[in-house]
């Protein structure tokens, strides 16, 4: 199943993407939204409605950040070894994990902006992943029995805000340049352990591809490892990693302009795409 969050006629809604539309759950399911129909453990019920006919088309609604308001959002650093290399990193013996706010994050369609402040908006598709429920200190065989679904994720970072110093917070989370959609992927349709494929492509050049089996620190080891030093929550965002090929390390090296177009495509999953705009 394919789920949202998206607005009509200015009303937030969540809801099921099917072949001819989108099947409204918001007086369906008595949930707030996406994040909370995760948390009350109502995945299953949404079964029911998949053959439903659409009440919107999905031209007649304008889509939102997968999850707006997650507790967390957890992002891997250098977790491909080709980035790694690139970044001339050294291989670690444990993940990279820096945060990001929801504050920062845009839906697929939504202009990523450069900021005033640099002209250094660099992409990095990854995958990503949202928690089903809460767990502390999760065993990795049992990482996958907390994976509500799968989406996509381009972590924009303006590379010299994020290399002011050893942290890289600031330039991870400029606002709107963490775009996330375009919609949930339920962990019903994409096997424990089976190898995606992530693309990204830089006004249809590809920049980057890689498959999840070449990932240093696999799904269920980032799932584990988190979980050991907080509390994961139902609706929290684990995001995986970016291959190799990001702009800053391209000679010359290559940042996104005003104008530009940014798609991020991972295979049974579908193309996060964003325009980019500069920050006025």
């Amino acid at each position: 199943m394919k789920l949202i969050t998206y607005l009509y006629k200015n009303e937030k809604k969540f809801g099921l993407v099917s072949e001819n539309g989108v099947v409204d759950l918001t007086a369906k399911i008595p949930a707030k939204d996406l994040k909370n129909l995760i948390e009350l453990n109502l995945l299953d019920r949404v079964k029911q409605f998949k053959n439903d006919q659409p009440d919107y088309k999905i031209e007649e609604i304008k889509l939102l950040p997968v999850i707006e308001n997650p507790d967390k959002i957890f992002c891997a650093g250098v977790n491909y070894d080709d980035h790694r290399l690139e970044t001339n990193r050294d291989v670690t013996a444990n993940p990279t994990i820096f945060f990001r706010v929801a504050q920062s994050q845009i839906a697929h369609n939504d202009p990523m902006l450069i900021p005033i402040e640099s002209d250094r908006l660099d992409f990095e598709g990854e995958i990503a992943i949202v928690i089903s429920k809460e767990g502390r200190r999760i065993p990795e065989e049992d990482a996958y029995d907390y994976i509500a679904g799968y989406s996509i994720y381009n972590d924009g970072s303006v590379r010299d805000y994020q290399l002011h110093t050893s942290q890289w917070g600031p330039g991870k989370n400029f606002e709107a340049t963490g775009a996330f959609g375009p919609w949930l992927v339920t962990k019903d349709e994409i096997a424990d352990g089976e190898v995606l494929t992530l693309e990204t492509r830089l006004n249809g050049q590809v920049m980057q591809k890689a498959d999840t089996n070449l990932l240093l620190f696999s799904i269920p080891e980032l799932i584990a490892y988190c979980s050991t030093f907080t509390t994961l929550k139902a609706g929290d965002v684990i995001v995986t990693g970016t291959p190799g090929g990001v702009g800053a390390k391209r000679k010359p090296p290559v940042f996104m302009k005003d104008g530009d177009k940014i798609e991020v495509e991972v295979s049974k999953i579908g193309i996060l795409t964003n325009p980019v705009k500069q920050e006025i």
